[in-house]
């Protein structure tokens, strides 16, 4: 007592004492009370840890015992209220937060309100433990109740709680009524807020939390750019995420690794590959080094766009900087080979993902599987199906339907059917992608009546057919000459409310304009714009080609000019039937219009055609054009070097 006001000689005292023996809790709790007086709030600090951090037998070391004998020692050692306020703070960070309440309600009981930043820890702490978010919005009332004059990092605590659990239109909420209970809204308040509506993906109530903040002069920081472009490249608008990026470079924030692979993968996903690309490259001009996800990402959208050479460049380049691939980056490499034709090297990849021990799952086998009956290898796909069930590996709808497609391109659709229902006895029911590929199969080889009657059975099941189903069977009816049950099919799909695209159209218009009735192809195209489906670029070829052969240049020369208006390109069978056509109703100047433009893209000249062209130059006396045009003939129809020309 006589040497309390002596800080230096109380702590020279107390460590001595420690040398000797354990003080006593009253002894602790007496020198926490001259530190908190002597303003070293460290020292205070430090003791109440040591009580949980070097636990004692003397079960006077519990909650209550300490609180017991720091009321005790209070009113004679310091008399300064700072001290329960450290006690609350050590008790809350570590994480005993039933008995930091317990502190705050008994010193309510004496009439003493803890700090509000020492009630903002404990907010914190408990808006982060299991249940917390709901726990500490009912603390929030109850403090608030008590007295405690809540401020902006308090109000900032429980918008992020109640975005943590949804509730983003009450944080909204929480946000616009701290105005009116005396506390301003910092950019963090609007930044949480704007971060809770991203992940609730609701674009236009994020835009209206983001023009508010910057109403109010607060400027949006690294954090709230990062969620908005993440939330616009979620939802596809990746463009928009780009100009975000630019604003956010021009304010002076730079971005970092994960906002430019938010919008590499944006831009993959959107099937945007050059975009892509172009983010990867200003990503390390900034000096930015591309991690895992970033290369996967943009690995998989090259792939994707079957850009494989680029894809397999960035991928050694991944694996020279020391970045390990996983079972999705092989994956997606070995699917992409498979879709260009090189098995081998998607084998190559295969077997080099298993030395690394990366184990090959189901979707990589199934790509293998694909690539094989792609390749018309059925046998080789059947072996690795089996070594797939050896490995433990479930096969999957897509594994079946590979195969079975597979099976069904070979021409062995009784096997087809045998697996069929293999996959219904394994528990995997056929989807209509399973149907499709055997109706397609059916209707290939003419037995129109098996295909119909798998409609029939998918209708059953309740399995919606697609546009593709029924273009598969229109196309079967109209190679089979019904044409009739062909037209049938379509009112039947219109009276459904099924919506037949451009290519169920083509199927019946092709063979109208094969057996020359235009009048017929003609009021198919009317009834297909009539119903607002857009004709593409082979509706306009079959159409163009049709009045060729019936001798209407007017009409096949009108289509020519509206397809290409519209972006579509001529076949080299439309070019040649069109420059015939002219050429037989003496049209001259029209079929050298377009044997030039025919030319200058590289199509495949037939040699009919360059003799023609020859001969009328010869006889103009241009012989030099002549002589080209023998050259070209020569060099393209009557030697092998056709590689890389259009046909």
């Amino acid at each position: 007592m006589n040497i309390k006001d002596d800080y230096k000689l109380v702590l020279d005292l107390f460590d001595w004492s420690c040398i000797r023996r354990y003080p006593s809790l009253e002894a602790r709790c007496i020198v926490i009370q001259i530190a908190v007086a002597a303003k070293d709030p460290k020292m205070a600090q430090e003791l109440f840890r040591e009580f949980w951090a070097k636990p004692s037998s003397d079960v006077s070391f519990s909650f209550s015992r300490v609180l017991e004998k720091l009321i005790y020692t209070y009113k004679d050692w310091g008399s300064n209220p700072y001290v329960f306020d450290i006690f609350f703070q050590v008790l809350t960070e570590a994480g005993i937060l039933d008995d930091a309440r317990k502190l705050f309600d008994k010193m309510l009981n004496y009439g003493l309100v803890l700090s509000v930043d020492s009630c903002n820890l404990f907010l914190s702490r408990l808006s982060n433990s299991i249940n917390g978010p709901k726990m500490a919005l009912k603390v929030f009332r109850e403090f608030s109740e008590a007295g405690i004059s809540w401020n902006t990092a308090s109000y900032n605590i429980m918008i992020h709680s109640l975005c943590q659990i949804g509730k983003v239109k009450e944080a909204h909420s929480l946000v616009l009524q701290m105005e009116f209970r005396g506390c301003i809204p910092d950019a963090i308040s609007y930044s949480t807020v704007i971060s809770g509506y991203c992940d609730a993906k609701e674009l236009r109530l994020m835009l209206k939390v983001l023009e508010d903040m910057q109403l109010k002069g607060l400027k949006p920081n690294a954090y709230t750019f990062n969620s908005i472009i993440l939330l616009l490249c979620n939802t596809g608008k990746v463009v928009d995420a780009e100009k975000v990026l630019r604003e956010m470079i021009s304010r002076g924030i730079i971005p970092d690794n994960v906002v430019y692979t938010t919008l590499i993968d944006g831009f993959s996903k959107n099937g945007n590959v050059a975009a892509a690309v172009r983010m990867y490259n200003e990503m390390q001009s900034q000096n930015i080094v591309p991690d895992f996800i970033a290369y996967t990402a943009l690995i998989w959208g090259l792939c994707q766009n079957e850009k494989v050479a680029e894809a397999d460049k960035l991928f050694n380049e991944m694996l020279s900087i020391g970045l390990k691939p996983d079972e999705f980056t092989y994956t997606t490499l070995i699917d992409a080979y498979c879709k260009t034709g090189d098995i081998k090297m998607a084998f190559f990849l295969h077997n080099e993902m298993v030395q690394m021990g990366l184990i090959p799952n189901v979707v990589t086998y199934t790509a293998l599987v694909d690539g094989l009956c792609k390749q018309g290898d059925v046998d080789a796909a059947n072996e690795l199906l089996q070594e797939m069930r050896e490995k433990g590996l479930v096969l999957n709808i897509y594994t079946y339907n590979s195969l079975l497609n597979g099976l069904c391109k070979s021409g062995n659709i009784g096997q087809a059917v045998k697996l069929m229902e293999d996959m219904e006895v394994a528990g995997i029911q056929p989807d209509v992608y399973t149907y499709t590929s055997l109706m397609d199969a059916y209707c290939k080889s003419g037995e129109m009546v098996k295909a119909h009657q798998l409609l029939r059975e998918m209708l059953h099941k309740g399995i919606q057919p697609t546009a593709v189903t029924f273009n598969v069977l229109m196309n079967g009816f109209c190679i089979s000459g019904m044409l009739e049950d062909g037209e049938k099919l379509l009112h039947w799909m219109l009276e459904k409310g099924i919506m037949p695209n451009a290519t169920t159209y083509n199927s019946l218009m092709k063979q109208y304009c094969v057996r020359n009735n235009m009048r017929t192809a003609t009021e198919i195209y009317r009834g297909m714009a009539h119903l607002g489906v857009t004709p593409n670029g082979n509706s306009y070829n079959i159409l163009i080609r049709g009045h060729c052969k019936a001798r209407n240049m007017k009409e096949a020369w009108f289509l020519h000019k509206e397809m290409v208006k519209k972006g579509f390109d001529p076949t080299v069978d439309t070019y040649h039937s069109l420059i015939k056509g002219f050429i037989k109703r003496k049209k001259y100047l029209e079929a050298r219009v377009l044997f030039k433009e025919m030319r200058s893209k590289g199509f495949l000249v037939d040699k009919e055609l360059y003799l023609i062209f020859a001969d009328m130059n010869y006889a103009e006396g241009n012989i030099d054009t002549t002589l080209e045009l023998c050259d070209e003939a020569i060099e393209n129809c009557f030697t092998d070097k056709t590689k890389g020309v259009k046909t």
